[in-house]
């Protein structure tokens, strides 16, 4: 029992840690915030504690991201489960971005990992975290190859051109309309649903938009 209790405090103490790493790094960047606050934002008197727990800042942000990607991979899961050979690109791109708003909406309000997301993604250091965690995910590979079969007519350097477009997008759309709900402000759409298809509509004429070749706009 003792033994039982005490693997039970550590993981509440892990996951204290994490959610405090996550607001605090969304709300002032990952190298704005100390072990030492992340600790005492957890209610932690050692401030050695995020160090015992997870050895480096690196180490950590990996943690806070791999908590919220099982969650997204289940709902990409089971999203792809309703497509076949003959789904078009829109319902691909649906699988895309609606397994994070699904997230999002759940964790219910405020929420901090969009703003998480786009911290780590902006910082040199750390944004191969985030691609590593997408290249490990079996519903996102499959996805992807899905929708580049959609997408036959486009040259290979356009399709990864419009695929840093759309993760861009995707990164920053969420995380602005996750900031703005913070702040207690307007946002364009009302529910996460609704900003997920929103943002597919986006990015389906991304992807589906004309290509301009250097022969046209030397004929022009």
């Amino acid at each position: 029992m003792a033994a039982r209790a005490r693997t039970d405090r550590s993981a509440g103490t892990r996951e204290a840690i994490l959610d405090a790493a996550e607001r605090l790094c969304a709300e002032q960047g990952v190298h704005g915030v100390s072990n030492r606050a992340i600790a005492e934002a957890a209610g932690q008197g050692n401030t050695a504690v995020v160090g015992y727990h997870f050895g480096t800042k690196t180490d950590l942000v990996r943690a806070v991201v791999h908590r919220h990607a099982e969650r997204i991979e289940h709902h990409r899961a089971r999203l792809l489960d309703r497509l076949d050979e003959h789904s078009g690109i829109r319902d691909r791109v649906d699988a895309l971005v609606r397994p994070t708003a699904l997230h999002l909406a759940e964790l219910g309000s405020p929420t901090w990992y969009a703003r998480f997301g786009a911290q780590v993604t902006t910082d040199p250091a750390l944004r191969e975290i985030m691609a590593t965690e997408a290249l490990e995910s079996p519903a996102l590979s499959r996805l992807l190859r899905g929708l580049n079969a959609c997408l036959p007519q486009l040259p290979l350097e356009v399709r990864l051109e419009r695929g840093d477009v759309a993760r861009l997008l995707m990164v920053h759309q969420f995380a602005e309309r996750e900031r703005a709900l913070a702040d207690g402000l307007h946002t364009p759409r009302a529910t996460w649903d609704d900003a997920a298809t929103g943002l597919v509509d986006v990015l389906v004429a991304v992807w589906t938009a004309p290509v301009t070749r250097e022969h046209d706009e030397e004929m022009a």
